[in-house]
């Protein structure tokens, strides 16, 4: 039983008239649905309506026959209220039918339905009935637990019930309370609102609550957005109602990555501002869909939609399958840029000779590959054609022939690796750019869903290779902040295995796993080295240690990773941390993720014999007799005099800096 806040005519407008045999369709239909009508009744003596539902009965005539949904002190209210009209559901509006009563009873009612009845358009926001929806009522630290019965876009009524040590004497009427709405363990909609009216229950009480503004913060606010884009045809939002658990299908306005907005109508209204959706379709011409979850972050009507009734809903995508949402980036791409794609299908003799063409795989580099290069080509070819979760691959091209290529690599657990960046130079092509910036609209519209774990992005380049250096060095420089972008120098070398590998350390020197408190160690030391990312973008944080839901993803879909940490001790004191990446021979092409990474913490303790002698312990781990070694910091390589064949700079970015990035992009690429 619901108490209804209608008054007679109050807020309702006559509409346009239907007949008996529309009104008996229309009800055998919402029998069909196991679905309910409104039976309204008023008080004897006083100004006061309920509302009863009530499920109609198959009906063939002028005799319909319904059901109470709810029994509880029916008795009681059937003694004092009278009937007075039905409400029936139709779409948008409602048929007010003034039937002549036949029999009421604890059971049902039995009425003769008019020749007419007429349908109402509400004047106020339509009232839709919940069910299943726990609310939680905070206020002052005090928390009342019930149930929401319904609401609008203008106001929710919920049943409250008092603990048994509670008083609703608590509830200051005069000050916000703050609602938590959930179905089971998920959070369905929270936020502040505003008592407008309550009965007087001693243990349970009905709340009308007025929501919060037309628009929730759900992220910070950038400057560089994901542009938004109105495809022909426009998909369609479909989904269950958190709240009503009824099926809505609405109009997609336009869409990003990351986000999109739909028509939803201004008297129908059904998307609340701050309401998560936690499962629905973009059905694109009824072709296929992308499934994902989103939240409402705007209401606003203008202009056109104002005119038409309808209002302008942004939703932010929280999370959507990382298969999905590459689809989904890949067709806004090529919307914009037809040159443009993502993770598609590669004709592989034409990616290889790209490589080779553009001198991506100059010959130093060949003979590494040329050494293991069915084994490289098996990787690639499942890289490249089955698209798996963890990568994602940037092309430009013209006419099928490959322009520019860029990669991405999921190597570490919410750490994203750029690679491969590779492009032909001739003529006027920007097709190294072109790729550059496919990348960037990428990483803007996919480090917010969850699925895709993009907390941190990586790169590591030559520092004197130009155009990297040029970009990425002059990004970190412009930024000047090493916790939102920071670079840290390798020195890069291999280390020759040899027949005779040493099977261990000896006094005072161990070699053993890394333990908690040894990683407490290396990040203060690495804060006062440099102060940048590189200890959290590697998962080389105390609290990491035992993840390694990644190997696991990896093994699932065919691919090798492996990492094992450890630290050499000297009489107990750790002089380094050492991390043994072992993955697919050619994963990335200079071999960064199947190498040895040093970082030396007592360099004053540490001398080259021992460094080397923990390499040979350490090599039997790896297949290949080439073994490539990152040593950090550089300056212990030089001043151990440790023979190297290059530098590598590690590149890090904090995805919450990503309108710094952008910003230094823009204003490097304004000189190029």
């Amino acid at each position: 039983m619901k108490l209804n806040t209608r008054t007679e005519g109050n807020h309702q407008k006559k509409g346009k008239r239907v007949s008996k045999e529309q009104l008996i369709n229309k009800l055998n239909y919402i029998n069909f649905q196991d679905d309910t009508i409104q039976i309204n009744l008023k008080h004897a003596r006083y100004n006061r309506n309920i509302s009863l539902n009530a499920k109609p009965q198959p009906c063939t005539g002028d005799h319909l026959d319904c059901i109470w949904t709810e029994t509880t002190r029916l008795h009681q209210e059937l003694k004092t209220y009278k009937f007075q009209d039905v409400l029936v559901a139709n779409d948008k509006n409602l048929l007010l039918v003034k039937p002549e009563l036949i029999s009421i009873s604890d059971k049902g009612i039995s009425v003769l339905l008019p020749e007419i009845c007429c349908e109402v358009i509400p004047r106020k926001a339509v009232r839709h009935l919940c069910e299943g929806i726990s609310v939680q009522l905070i206020q002052a630290g005090v928390i009342f637990c019930g149930s929401l019965i319904d609401f609008s876009i203008a106001a929710f009524c919920v049943e409250i019930t008092a603990g048994r040590s509670q008083t609703f004497q608590w509830i200051n009427p005069d000050a916000p309370v703050y609602i938590v709405f959930s179905d089971g363990d998920t959070v369905l909609f929270s936020g502040e609102c505003r008592i407008l009216r309550q009965t007087c229950g001693q243990k349970t009480r009905s709340f009308v609550l007025e929501p919060p503004n037309d628009q929730v913060q759900r992220f910070k606010p950038k400057e560089f957005r994901s542009p938004r884009q109105e495809l022909i045809p426009s998909p369609d939002m479909i989904f269950r109602h958190p709240f009503t658990k009824k099926r809505i299908s609405l109009k997609v306005i336009d869409l990003s990555g990351s986000g999109f907005s739909v028509e939803d109508d201004e008297d129908n209204a059904v998307l609340l501002p701050g309401m998560i959706i936690p499962q629905l379709n973009l059905s694109f011409a009824d072709t296929y869909e992308i499934k994902g979850n989103a939240q409402v972050v705007y209401r606003k009507n203008s202009g056109e939609e104002k005119e038409n009734g309808m209002a302008k809903c942004g939703m932010a995508v929280l999370d959507m399958d990382g298969k999905h949402h590459v689809k989904l980036v890949a067709l806004l791409q090529q919307a914009s840029n037809r040159k443009s794609y993502i993770s598609g299908n590669v004709d592989m003799d034409a990616l290889w000779n790209f490589f080779f063409d553009t001198g991506f795989i100059y010959p130093k580099k060949y003979a590494f590959i040329q050494a293991n290069k069915e084994e490289i080509k098996k990787t690639y070819e499942n890289l490249y054609t089955t698209n798996p979760n963890i990568a994602r691959h940037f092309i430009y091209q013209n006419r099928g022939i490959i322009l520019g290529h860029m990669a991405m690599l999921r190597f570490y657990e919410n750490t994203w690796l750029i690679h491969h960046h590779a492009a032909k130079t001739s003529g006027s092509n920007r097709a190294g750019l072109a790729v550059l910036n496919q990348i960037g609209r990428f990483i803007n519209n996919s480090h917010y869903i969850c699925s895709i774990h993009m907390s941190f992005v990586i790169c590591y380049f030559r520092p004197d290779n130009k155009f990297p250096n040029y970009i990425f060095g002059g990004i970190s420089k412009n930024i000047d902040d090493p916790k939102a972008c920071s670079i840290d120098t390798f020195a890069y070398f291999h280390y020759q295995k040899t027949s005779n590998n040493a099977s261990g350390m000896s006094a005072p020197w161990e070699l053993t796993e890394t333990q908690p408190e040894d990683l407490v160690e290396l990040e203060r030391f690495y804060e006062q080295e440099s102060g940048g990312l590189m200890i959290h973008a590697l998962d080389l944080e105390a609290g990491t240690i035992d993840h390694d839901e990644l190997s696991k993803e990896y093994e699932q879909l065919g691919f090798k990773r492996q990492r094992d940490l450890y630290s050499l001790k000297k009489d107990g004191s750790l002089t380094a941390v050492i991390i043994a990446n072992i993955s697919d021979v050619g994963l990335n092409m200079s071999d960064l993720t199947n190498c040895i990474q040093v970082i030396v913490l007592d360099p004053d303790e540490l001398d080259r014999d021992t460094l080397n002698l923990m390499f040979s312990v350490l090599s039997t781990k790896f297949e290949q007799e080439e073994i490539p070694i990152l040593l950090y910091p550089v300056t212990y390589a030089d001043n151990q005099s440790i023979s190297y064949e290059k530098s590598y700079s590690l590149w890090v970015l904090n995805m919450q800096y990503t309108d710094h990035y952008f910003s230094s992009l823009k204003r490097l690429l304004k000189f190029v």
